[in-house]
């Protein structure tokens, strides 16, 4: 018989450093899992990407077990790192960010995040960062 999933949970980390205090340590202890088991093998595995964002997805079971994946950094902060920017624009349709998005950045972030989208279309990656970007008020040079 398959395990019953007790949760499913979407946590932002930084890459190479999850500890045991909040957000992990509070929202792993509230399921009652053995946080440990997750630190130790996601600062392991996210060890390269040292400081990066990266999300991950936690399934809790109900026997106090749990499965993770790591997907990767966020197409927004992919983007904001590639312009140098801290964040996008708070009315995104009136006011632009000052910096565009070349081509060639654009491609450059598609294919970092090739791997997580539901896409193996290179050009269908594309629009979707495009339109990431277009609701952080980031233009795109032509």
């Amino acid at each position: 018989m398959a395990k019953q999933v007790k949760a499913n949970l979407k946590l932002k980390i930084k890459a190479g450093q999850a500890s045991a205090a909040p957000p992990v340590g509070s929202i792993l202890g509230q399921y009652g899992v053995n946080m440990m088991d997750f630190i130790n093998p996601f600062n392991e595995a996210t060890k390269d990407r040292m400081g990066q964002n990266v999300t991950v997805h936690i399934r809790v079971y109900d026997d106090k077990s749990m499965d993770w994946r790591a997907v990767g950094t966020p197409t927004d902060d992919l983007i904001r790192s590639a312009l140098g920017i801290d964040k996008g624009s708070g009315k995104p349709n009136s006011e632009k960010v000052t910096k565009k998005l070349t081509q060639s950045q654009l491609q450059d972030i598609a294919n970092a995040k090739a791997k997580d989208m539901n896409s193996e279309d290179i050009e269908a990656i594309k629009k979707m960062v495009a339109g990431t970007a277009r609701s952080m008020g980031v233009e795109i040079s032509v």
